[in-house]
């Protein structure tokens, strides 16, 4: 069983540990460190996505992100309660999502997981960022060089095959 497709409706139980956020202010590596640390830890796995210059060869100036923040905060919550049944160690569960126009070398999206061991961590990290991309209703604009624009929806990115 694909645990990314695996989201059914269920009550989600949200653990203190957890910090979800979807925000136009710029995202900060050492608050989501900082939230995500914990004495019980041995590792925390921090993924950083970034607004880069090109997508498929094409120059892109800028991303536009939208999204539909009660039902991405939920998805959100979804993500950190399967990590919770599929890695029962981990101790924190940070995701934060920026929304509004970034610039090259922005950050747009940071997940931390906070574990006791790093093989978890990772794949619980890993496991939260392809499930974002894949079911959270949040859709980004890119902005190209020749001034035009087109938009596309992160979850048509895993769909695609492309790590957008």
């Amino acid at each position: 069983m694909n645990p990314v497709l695996s989201l059914a409706a269920r009550p989600i139980t949200t653990h203190s540990g957890d910090h979800f956020a979807i925000t136009f202010a710029p995202l900060s590596l050492e608050e989501v460190y900082a939230l995500a640390d914990d004495p019980a830890n041995g590792a925390v796995v921090v993924m950083s996505g970034m607004v880069r210059n090109q997508t498929d060869g094409q120059p892109v100036v800028a991303l536009e992100y939208q999204a539909y923040e009660p039902m991405a905060i939920e998805v959100f919550k979804q993500i950190a309660a399967q990590i919770r049944q599929t890695w029962t160690d981990v101790t924190h569960v940070i995701i934060h999502h920026r929304v509004g126009k970034l610039q090259i070398g922005e950050i747009s999206v940071l997940v931390a997981v906070g574990c006791p061991h790093r093989t978890e961590a990772f794949e619980a990290c890993k496991y939260a960022i392809d499930t974002l991309k894949h079911n959270a209703p949040i859709w980004k604009k890119e902005h190209w060089a020749d001034g035009s624009t087109s938009w596309v929806s992160i979850g048509a990115c895993e769909q695609m095959g492309e790590g957008c």
